[in-house]
């Protein structure tokens, strides 16, 4: 063989044959890979406008909601989403998180504003978006990648479930009681009341029928399923608002640039009262948790690009830096629109920064049309949103992946029903570090390169608390360059699920390129469940181990085995292993490298020909899995 190796073993990289795919092979394989040659290369226009329709529709509301649950004027919820779209939308930082009102800070500036009044409210948000940005620029966004996938999904689940029950009250123009346990509590009464009354009651099937439209559109035929459902549903309820006996609640929206407070010589001043600089300390910690705790949450519904921490917070800062100055809301990321925003099939920044487009124009040049859209159907996209956020088949999965994690998901889910969003996160995150000090011990993560091979070697108890160590191992040797990766987890001795999710992320994404070759070694006990052994794989485990058994005699000087017959041959009883009494050299030592066999040479499932020393043996059987080691075992060499 011209290239030194033995015919039909090399290294396992998760694809059967040896070397690269022709040329142009593997092209468009692999989720959200973008293209060179140009920024808007390869983007669907169409896609990102319908989105940004859709995170419009259910903004806006939101908008409204925040505001007047803050106690202040709804337009300054708008003029916050319009800066949340327009500033932060065209930041770096995330790429599909959409930001607008801060709901977890509603009962914050609420006591603020009635405590200090509204017009102090700006620089209280001035500050804190100065406070942001300092914080960004010394690289604290980052402590909040280390962040367990089970609080994760029970933050999704516990913003999901009170937002579908608080949406249920305007849905039948009604308002909500108040808390979320309020809320849960008096639905029944609620429903029986809606029926009760005949305009409640067409409120209430508008927004049911968005509800079901909502579910239900994207299996309509033909190409008038492109069109947003929660569009089609604002349509259709402005039809039927419009229509002579109907009397249904519609948006109210005043003048945007009437309402905007530019902070005088007076509020500054206030900067001397230790309640008003202990608010800005408040409002930067809740609102930058909630934000990058979103983001961590975001990152996990799509396969685009992650985000970087500490310039999604920069982004966050410059956003509420700017609400300040006009006096307006503070603001952080919202999971609700962000959510709605990736389910839409947005890839880049357009989407976002496009609903702040609207909201500005559609507030400040056509307050009309915005009169026209009952309040119902926009609560029935949320209720929408709810339920994709609430995500109820993700707490069997959990059952069975982890039973662990699925006690701190449920337990995250609870807590931010029974108490506030910030709040529920922090419990979650203090039963997910008990669960993990229960489980973990040290763990080692080493990067480097050696030759044409990057290596990330992995020792100990993987959690996710050395999240940010393995993400930048694996960044690390994602950029090197080099043709060849391998992770090596074969001293891992507990692998949770976060650390799991981001290497299956990892080695995926890595091996969409046909030219990129990736090892991942992981011991039986990590490994994915196996099929059970047929007696076909059994022989072929035999064989391996056979091999391997007569290499180390013929290097001791010992005679090898009789001949074995021609079905034999191929597959030989398995040996006990080298002997312990021949030469040292030629047994392999605690520093020697494990590999895979594979039973392809490396320009693909071609006959190898004699096979290492059994002149009879002509090929391996076709049809075995080389990555499975219930199959074909491991070798030392």
């Amino acid at each position: 063989m011209g290239n030194g190796r033995r015919p039909g073993i090399h290294k396992a990289d998760g694809r059967t044959g040896g070397g690269p795919g022709p040329k142009g092979e593997g092209k468009g394989r692999g989720k959200g890979k973008g293209t060179t040659g140009g920024a808007l290369q390869g983007v669907n226009l169409g896609t990102e406008i319908s989105a940004s329709l859709v995170v419009f529709l259910v903004a806006l509301p939101l908008c409204i909601g925040v505001a007047v649950a803050s106690g202040a004027p709804a337009e300054l919820g708008i003029i916050t989403g319009v800066i949340g779209g327009l500033v932060v939308g065209m930041t770096p930082g995330s790429t599909l998180q959409v930001s607008g009102p801060a709901a977890g800070l509603a009962a914050l500036v609420a006591e603020t504003v009635e405590a200090n009044g509204i017009a102090m409210l700006g620089v209280i948000v001035l500050g804190s978006g100065i406070l942001q940005i300092v914080l960004g620029m010394i690289r604290l966004g980052r402590m909040f990648q280390a962040t367990s996938i089970a609080v994760v999904q029970g933050m999704l689940a516990g913003i999901g479930l009170p937002l579908m029950f608080s949406q249920s009250y305007p849905l039948a123009d009604a308002a909500a009681p108040g808390t979320a346990i309020e809320n849960i509590l008096g639905f029944p009464a609620h429903v029986v009341d809606t029926f009760m009354n005949a305009q409640t009651a067409i409120a209430a099937l508008l927004g049911i029928a968005t509800v079901v439209l909502s579910f239900v559109w994207k299996k309509v035929p033909g190409p008038v399923k492109k069109i947003p459902a929660a569009l089609v549903a604002v349509g259709l309820g402005i039809v039927v608002a419009s229509l002579p006996g109907v009397e249904v609640k519609t948006l109210q929206v005043g003048n945007l640039l009437a309402a905007i407070q530019v902070p005088g010589p007076e509020q500054f001043a206030g900067l001397a009262d230790p309640a008003i600089l202990t608010a800005i300390v408040t409002f930067t910690v809740i609102a930058s948790a909630e934000s990058l705790f979103t983001a961590a949450a975001v990152d996990r519904m799509h396969s685009g690009k992650r985000t970087q921490f500490n310039s999604e917070l920069i982004a966050q800062g410059a956003g509420n830096t700017i609400c300040g100055m006009l006096g307006s809301l503070p603001m952080t990321a919202v999971v609700a629109r962000s959510s709605a925003n990736v389910q839409s099939g947005a890839k880049t920044r357009i989407s976002r920064t496009l609903h702040g487009l609207w909201l500005l124009a559609f507030a400040l040049l056509l307050p009309g049309v915005l009169a026209l859209i009952p309040i119902s159907v926009l609560a029935g996209v949320l209720v929408h949103s709810g339920w994709k956020l609430l995500a109820p088949e993700q707490f069997p999965t959990m059952w069975r992946q982890d039973r662990g994690e699925f006690a701190v998901m449920v337990l995250t889910t609870g807590a931010i029903v029974a108490t506030a969003l910030l709040e529920g996160v922090l419990i979650g995150l203090a039963a997910g570090i008990v669960l993990a000090a229960l489980r973990m011990s040290q763990t080692s993560v080493e990067h480097r390169v050696e030759g044409d091979t990057a290596k990330v070697v992995m020792k100990g108890n993987a959690t996710f608390l050395r999240l940010p160590k393995l993400i930048d191992a694996l960044e690390a040797v994602g950029a090197a360059g080099t043709p060849r990766i391998r992770l090596d987890l074969m001293g891992v001795t507990h692998l949770d699920h976060a650390c799991r999710s981001q290497i299956e992320e990892f080695v995926t994404q890595k091996r969409a390129d046909p030219d990129m070759r990736v090892e991942l070694l992981m011991p039986d006990g990590l490994a994915a469940p196996k099929k059970p052994k047929t007696s076909k794989e059994s022989k072929a485990s035999k064989y391996a181990k056979a091999s391997t058994s007569d290499h180390a005699q013929r290097a001791a000087g010992q005679p090898a085995a009789p001949a074995p017959s021609a079905r034999d041959r191929r597959f030989p009883e398995p040996s006990a292993g080298p002997d312990p009494t021949a030469d040292p050299g030629a047994v392999p030592g605690p520093s020697a490298e494990w590999y895979y066999l594979d039973p392809y040479p490396l320009d693909g499932p071609a006959d190898p020909g004699p096979y290492d020393g059994y002149p009879g043996v002509t090929g391996i059987p076709d049809g075995l899995d080389a990555f499975d080691d219930s199959r074909w075992g491991e070798t030392r060499r």
